[in-house]
């Protein structure tokens, strides 16, 4: 009786006991670095209904503007480690703590995933006296000062490519600054500008159009929507010490967050950066798919905080040494 009594009781137990919720339970907060309209808020927007479907889940997207995506890191690393906020961001915080604008960064997160980078080019006027990158080197030896390249402030793409550029080549010129690549590609078509370190997805229509001519890539190879622009290591290949560099996409979950988590987002991001409409929607604007988690997407983010650190830190406008936060130099 006694033994039927305690199986009974076993049974009521195992009955009774909750099962596991499986993630996602509940719908998971998406936070985008930028605001609306953006290249990062249409890159989170387009891959994350594809990720969706594999997740098995909502992810409600929400843009926090301010302190050059400061905010959105600082709100995302206050939330619970569980896997129910994710941060939708771009490079910006690995220069925060060189350049004093905050004291967390990517290295309080995993990364789910680092979706696409933006590929840099340098473009000319049409009216420029040099056709091709040597050509350009060499007038700007010539002519110390002459040539006007345009700037988006501090730590902004043109500055970092600058910088990478006279870390190797002696480059004196002068820099004009913008509001933005956008006012800077307008003045460098209207001839207030020579040259202009730009991204190639927003520069790639006035270069098809003939508005402006391209001189290289920043990168080690080609790329299929302007196969035709060599990569810059063509002819410097020492220029391979920073490459491949240039701005990216990435979706991160605060450090602490289980591993089955971490690796159930990892999956269903994947999966959407595979789709066939996001990949299009990727070469169409310029951009080089990624698609790397794990260590991988690590040792990127590692390279790309030591490489863009030192050249800003060089370049005299950071407000502080990569040293003093335990960043190498670039080897």
């Amino acid at each position: 009786m006694k033994t039927l009594f305690t199986g009974a009781l076993a049974a009521l137990a195992f009955t009774a006991a909750p099962a596991l919720a499986e993630y996602p339970e509940k719908e998971i907060q998406g936070i985008i670095q930028w605001g609306a309209g953006g290249s990062t808020d249409t890159v989170m927007r387009a891959v994350t209904p594809h990720a969706e479907e594999m997740l098995g889940g909502k992810v409600v997207m929400q843009n926090m503007t301010g302190g050059v995506g400061a905010i959105a890191v600082k709100f995302a690393s206050a939330q619970d480690a569980d896997g129910y906020t994710l941060l939708m961001g771009a490079e910006n915080p690995l220069l925060y703590k060189v350049m004093g604008l905050g004291d967390i960064d990517y290295s309080s997160f995993v990364p789910v995933n680092v979706i696409a980078r933006g590929v840099p080019i340098l473009v000319a006027n049409n009216d420029a006296p040099f056709d091709t990158l040597e050509e350009m080197v060499a007038y700007i030896q010539e002519n110390p000062n002459e040539v006007k390249f345009g700037s988006t402030g501090p730590g902004g793409l043109p500055s970092v490519v600058t910088a990478m550029l006279q870390s190797e080549i002696e480059l004196t010129v002068t820099a004009v600054p913008y509001d933005g690549d956008g006012p800077a590609l307008t003045a460098l078509q209207g001839g207030a500008i020579d040259v202009m370190p730009a991204v190639l997805g927003a520069s790639i229509e006035a270069i098809k159009a003939g508005r402006i001519k391209p001189l290289a890539l920043i990168d080690t190879q080609a790329n299929e929507a302007l196969p035709d622009v060599p990569p810059i290591t063509e002819a410097y290949p020492a220029f391979e010490t920073y490459l491949p560099w240039g701005p990216f996409f990435g979706v991160f979950v605060k450090e602490g967050t289980p591993d089955d988590v971490v690796a159930k987002l990892s999956e269903a991001y994947a999966a959407g950066v595979e789709n066939a409409d996001f990949q299009q929607l990727m070469d169409d604007r310029g951009f080089q798919v990624m698609n790397i988690s794990g260590d991988e997407a690590q040792e990127f983010l590692d390279k790309w905080q030591s490489v863009t650190s030192w050249l800003v830190y060089d370049a005299g406008i950071a407000k502080a040494s990569p040293e003093e936060f335990d960043i190498p130099r670039p080897e």
